[in-house]
């Protein structure tokens, strides 16, 4: 199991329109759960673990946008009309437990914006960081915000149809070792609880 958080960015460096949407709808070749290679991500995925802010909208959605993924959210409460297989937590460590706990082996999709995934990466959990860079400008709306010492290391690259490129860093071993604080430390996607 790995957990790699995937999100589209603008050529100037904007994950969100001005307007607070992912910056992959601002593309025009964007189509809603077949375009810039999601398909092809998702095919390893079995979990979805993402923020409050990114859920919300799913409750209004005319389509469940994780169908084939179990959902796991960070919240301080379970918002209403949320389907009974979702599962909420407020404690992030927590979360993570119970995620790993219903792991049969799949990755896991970090879902959301830079806050929730620095959330996950202080946790040592986080194992990719997938980028997918629009050939757009937005000018304004949430930047991209990355630690510098996360250690990021190039993995691999591709262009996708439409002009996008898929750019894939590994997060380095020594920096989730520094996150946890511990030489003899595990990633905590690997580790089972107990």
């Amino acid at each position: 199991m790995k957990i790699r958080a995937r999100m589209s960015i603008s050529a100037d460096g904007y994950v969100t329109t001005p307007g607070g949407w992912p910056s992959l709808t601002a593309d025009p070749a964007f189509v809603s759960g077949e375009s810039h290679g999601i398909r092809e991500f998702l095919e390893g995925c079995e979990q979805a673990l993402m923020g409050r802010t990114t859920f919300l909208p799913a409750l209004d959605n005319e389509r469940w946008p994780w169908p084939s993924l179990d959902v796991f959210v960070l919240g301080t409460e379970r918002p209403a009309r949320t389907p009974d297989h979702v599962v909420t937590d407020d404690d992030p460590a927590r979360l993570l437990e119970k995620l790993r706990a219903a792991n049969r082996g799949g990755d896991v999709h970090l879902v959301g914006g830079p806050r929730t995934i620095e959330t996950f990466r202080a946790l040592g959990a986080l194992d990719t960081l997938e980028l997918v860079v629009l050939p757009i400008v937005l000018g304004d709306g949430m930047r991209l915000s990355v630690s510098p010492d996360t250690g990021l290391e190039l993995e691999r690259s591709r262009e996708l149809p439409g002009g996008s490129v898929e750019i894939v860093y590994a997060v380095a071993e020594a920096e989730r070792v520094a996150a946890a604080g511990d030489a003899d430390w595990t990633p905590a996607s690997q580790r089972r609880g107990g």
